[in-house]
């Protein structure tokens, strides 16, 4: 039986990525590694907390004990890195260090680990704003071979463990793949991204406050489709390589907070806009034809059926919510957009 390291599984992704993986392949262990930040919450994976392929250790991984004792113990043959620090606003709200520590350093400790200890595959997951912004209503999409151009302390942490990845690669050999997703969507997602956070403004008919003019785009996927694309590039993409993730579902945030609306049924009066954050990008759009054509991954998901079941989802788990505000306080008034 092979053994995945999954870093972060308690996390939005990481979990939904375990248990979609646990229901596939019953010949893999998976040892989920999660620090439990205020966004990784147990209850998202509870159902699978007694299945005999899965562990959960609480450990940090930028904590060079933490992983080195976790690649000691389990000697995995797969790693696949979801810890991140993401909310760019956190970032520009004075916690800058927690994404040097997390999406720099903790990479790093990762990779030594597996470059000591052999793997059969590092998988780092990113975003794609490392590439930076597209200029609104342009055709142009990122590509793997578009430049880097951070703009963000986020985009700016995760650029650098892509390149700390990399590096290993070219210099030890180590099998790693990279891959960049754009924005994900789904239940189990914590409220301070656009999603939850304006479905649950709108329950209480609380205004959606959108940055500058509500023109930013981005592309939306849901989160079974990039665990899918994950699954794949795990097991069989080539390593050195980098893989672009999304679902050509790009959509503007002014439109997607009034679909939002539209399905609670709540007025659009209930949008309102407030000053732009610092540095923000202006539209994200991602070509997948790589993955497609070389992996034969597909979406497989409709974006406004699942938008629809995703909102049902925190209308309908109430607890939930409750759960996570009680652990955590109230949410950030910045949202992630």
């Amino acid at each position: 039986m092979k053994t995945i390291l999954v870093t972060g599984g308690c996390g939005f992704i990481g979990s939904h990525f375990i248990r979609e993986f646990l229901k596939k392949h019953p010949d893999f262990k998976l040892v989920n590694l999660d620090k439990l930040t205020y966004a990784g919450n147990l209850d998202n994976l509870k159902d699978f907390s007694g299945h005999k392929n899965y562990k959960f250790i609480k450990g940090d991984i930028a904590d060079p004990k933490s992983v080195a004792k976790v690649f000691q113990s389990f000697r995995p043959d797969f790693v696949i890195n979801f810890a991140a620090e993401s909310h760019v606003d956190r970032s520009i709200h004075g916690f800058g260090g927690d994404f040097i520590n997390t999406n720099i350093y903790g990479v790093f400790n990762l990779l030594e680990n597996a470059n000591k200890f052999g793997l059969e595959k590092f998988v780092q997951v990113s975003t794609d704003e490392v590439y930076g912004s597209l200029d609104l209503n342009s055709s142009k999409k990122f590509t793997e071979e578009t430049r880097y151009q951070p703009r963000s302390i986020y985009s700016a942490s995760k650029a650098s463990g892509d390149f700390l990845a990399n590096s290993y690669f070219s210099t030890w050999g180590l099998p790693v793949t990279v891959t960049h997703c754009s924005n994900n969507y789904g239940t189990h997602q914590y409220p301070e991204k656009l999603i939850p956070y304006f479905t649950l403004r709108a329950m209480t008919n609380n205004p959606l406050p959108l940055y500058g003019d509500g023109k930013n785009v981005r592309d939306w996927i849901y989160v079974l489709d990039h665990c899918r694309a994950l699954e794949l590039v795990l097991l069989k993409g080539k390593a050195g390589e980098v893989y672009n993730i999304g679902a050509d579902n790009e959509l503007s945030n002014i439109d997607l907070a009034k679909k939002i609306l539209d399905i609670l049924g709540k007025p659009h009066s209930l949008i309102s806009f407030i000053k732009d954050r610092p540095g923000h990008d202006r539209c994200y759009a991602i070509d997948a034809s790589k993955i497609k054509r070389e992996l034969g991954w597909k979406v497989k998901y409709r974006f406004d059926q699942m938008l629809e079941e995703t909102i049902n989802w925190y209308v309908g788990n109430p607890e939930w919510t409750k759960k996570v505000q009680k652990k955590t306080g109230v949410f950030n008034p910045h949202m992630d957009l």
